[in-house]
């Protein structure tokens, strides 16, 4: 395992993404837009696990923050990997750390806060103890500047 986010080896838990024609812009290359999307897959497969969902009875979780550094093209046809790792985690919310890798290659990184909020006051909730335990088992300290 590697203790950099720009190597895939970082990541505990990885996603493969195929990528479709429809995702390409007019210069040919896959549309910012859609390395959004692809992180969501990531984090999605983490927060609403079928078998070990996160949100706590009448939450669900939004994004707060989101960042993302371009760092090479894709292109169609392919697939990528979605690599997900969880940097910090607070009261209500956490930190994810984000890579999207082609054949090793690492095409973009992320980083982004997620909330999670009570459905019916639409404000900040704590998240359970379940949820700490399963977003601790994914942590992984990021490099200091």
């Amino acid at each position: 395992m590697s203790d950099r986010p720009e190597d895939q080896g970082f990541y505990p838990h990885q996603l493969s993404e195929k990528l479709r024609y429809g995702d390409t812009d007019r210069q040919g290359h896959v549309n910012n837009a859609v390395f959004s999307t692809l992180l969501e897959s990531g984090r999605v497969a983490i927060i609403y696990d079928k078998t070990d969902s996160l949100a706590a009875e009448g939450c669900a979780f939004v994004i707060a923050r989101l960042e993302i550094d371009f760092r090479a093209e894709l292109a169609w046809p392919g697939e990528v990997v979605v690599g997900t790792a969880v940097s910090k985690i607070g009261r209500s919310s956490f930190e994810l750390t984000q890579g999207i890798f082609r054949d090793g290659t690492c095409a973009a990184l992320s980083r982004s806060v997620i909330v999670q909020m009570s459905e019916e006051s639409r404000r900040s909730h704590p998240l359970s103890d379940h949820a700490r335990e399963v977003l601790s088992r994914l942590i992984r300290n990021l490099p200091q500047a």
